[in-house]
C-alpha cells in the first residue's frame, strides 16, 4: 500500500463517518479506523435514517435545517455526515444533479456574474467551504455547525463510494494530477472504482471535443463526478452540461485533486481550524492568490458594513 505523508494528504475531519472521535495520526488504513473499508451499514446517517432506505426514502433535505442566506448564497447549515447522507440519497435517486462548495471567492463571483444565479438556484444544495461564511453566520446568530470543504469531501465521498460500490470519475486538473489522485484514493480506500479520468482544457475545447468528453463521461456511467476546473468555470460547466452527463452527483472541488495527488501541500489542521488556510495558500502561490484574496477581503468588509445594524 502506498504511504502518504500526513502533511501532504490531509484526512477528513475525524468522526465524520464513524462514531470514533479519536484522531488518526497514521495515514494507512490499517492504522486509521476512519479510512478502513467497512460495510455500507457503518456509514453514519442522521437519527431515524436507515441505511436500507437510502434512495427509497423521501428527500432528506426536507427534514434537515433550511438554508441560511449568507452573502447572497443559500448555505445549508448541515454537518458533514448529513451532507454525506444527502449525497448517498441523491446517488440512489439516480437523477442528474450537482452541488456547490462555496467560499468567499465564490460569493464575490456570484455577486458579480449574473450567470451564477441560475447555477446556485438549480444546485441540489450549497455548503460553506470558507471560514468567513461560518464567521458571518455566527455574527448573525444563525451559526453554521461547521465548515465543509471540497478537500475533505473528496475523501468522505470516495469512502462512501467504496462502501456502496459507487463509480467515481475524476475530471480536470493539470496533466497527470487526476491519475495520481486516483491511484492514491484507491490505495487508501479498498474497493473504490475509478470509472474514468480526463484532464481537458475547457478554454480550448472544440465543439467536437466537448461532445466526445461528454460521451466519455456518459459511457463511464459514474455515480459521482469530481471536477477540478477552478471557480467559476467548473460550476458553470457542470450546470450547463449536467443533464447531458447524467451523473447523479457532481461537484467542482477546486484544488482538492492537487491536495490528494500531493502536488500542492494543504495547510496543517490547526491552521485550518484557525481559519487561516487562505494565508497558508497565499504563501504557496502569492502571485496568483494574493490579488484574489485582497479582492475577496474587500468584498467581505463591504458586505459587513452594508449589513451592520447602523446601516
Amino acid at each position: 500500500m502506498v504511504q502518504f505523508p500526513v502533511s501532504i494528504v490531509d484526512l477528513p475531519k475525524t468522526g465524520v463517518l464513524t462514531d470514533d472521535p479519536s484522531p488518526c495520526p497514521q495515514m494507512d488504513s490499517a492504522a486509521c479506523p476512519q479510512m478502513r473499508h467497512r460495510p455500507a451499514g457503518n456509514v453514519q446517517l442522521p437519527p431515524g435514517a436507515e441505511t436500507s432506505q437510502v434512495g427509497e426514502s423521501p428527500d432528506p433535505r426536507l427534514t434537515l435545517p433550511a438554508p441560511v442566506s449568507l452573502l447572497g448564497l443559500p448555505i445549508v447549515p448541515w454537518r458533514h455526515y448529513e451532507v454525506i447522507h444527502v449525497i448517498d440519497w441523491l446517488v440512489g435517486r439516480g437523477e442528474p444533479s450537482y452541488f456547490v462548495t462555496a467560499n468567499l471567492h465564490y460569493a464575490r463571483l456570484s455577486a458579480t456574474i449574473p450567470a451564477l444565479k441560475a447555477v446556485n438556484d438549480h444546485a441540489a444544495f450549497i455548503v460553506a467551504d470558507g471560514m468567513p461564511l461560518v464567521w458571518l453566520s455566527r455574527w448573525r446568530r444563525k451559526p453554521l455547525p461547521e465548515r465543509i470543504t471540497g478537500a475533505d469531501l473528496i475523501w468522505s465521498m470516495c469512502e462512501l463510494a467504496a462502501n456502496r460500490g459507487y463509480r467515481v470519475f475524476l475530471l480536470g486538473g493539470a496533466p497527470g494530477v487526476a491519475e495520481t489522485a486516483g491511484q492514491r484514493l484507491q490505495a487508501r480506500l479498498r474497493g473504490l472504482q475509478i470509472a474514468g479520468i480526463a484532464a481537458p482544457c475547457l478554454d480550448t475545447l472544440t465543439p467536437l471535443e466537448r461532445t466526445r468528453l461528454i460521451t466519455q463521461i456518459r459511457q463511464a456511467r459514474p455515480d459521482i463526478l469530481f471536477a477540478a476546473f477552478g471557480q467559476p468555470k467548473g460550476e458553470l460547466w457542470l450546470a450547463e452540461h449536467i443533464q447531458e452527463l447524467g451523473v447523479p452527483v457532481a461537484v467542482q472541488i477546486g484544488a482538492a485533486l492537487d491536495f490528494v495527488a500531493g502536488r500542492v501541500r494543504r495547510a496543517p489542521r490547526f491552521v485550518q481550524r484557525m481559519g487561516l488556510e487562505w494565508a497558508y495558500r497565499t504563501l504557496q502561490e502569492p502571485r496568483r492568490l494574493l490579488p484574489r484574496y485582497l479582492a475577496d477581503g474587500w468584498f467581505f468588509l463591504c458586505q459587513l458594513m452594508r449589513s451592520s445594524p447602523r446601516s
